[in-house]
């Protein structure tokens, strides 16, 4: 299955991090989402087009986007607005 993001809307898939404090060991509830995402597809806007490419890397907002999963892999639909920066 494909997904193609309409309008001023990103694709992305978020970094898995590790978090490590000394031995105290964080449990998953407790961590925060990673805030960067790389992107798998851009939506529909001509502007946005011209300012992120598939496979960049992206800070988001947060708190932003949709969350879906498909076939096992969990992504986020992200707005423009919400996109902060573009890691180069």
């Amino acid at each position: 299955m494909n997904i193609k993001p309409l309008d001023d809307r990103v694709l992305v898939e978020q970094f898995e991090e590790e978090e490590k404090v000394g031995s105290i060991i964080i449990p998953e509830s407790a961590k925060e989402k990673p805030r960067m995402a790389k992107v798998i597809a851009v939506g529909t806007d001509e502007e946005l087009q011209e300012l992120v490419k598939t496979g960049d890397t992206i800070i988001f907002s947060k708190y932003s986007g949709d969350e879906m999963k498909v076939k096992d892999k969990e992504y986020l639909l992200v707005s423009r607005g919400d996109i902060l920066a573009i890691v180069e």
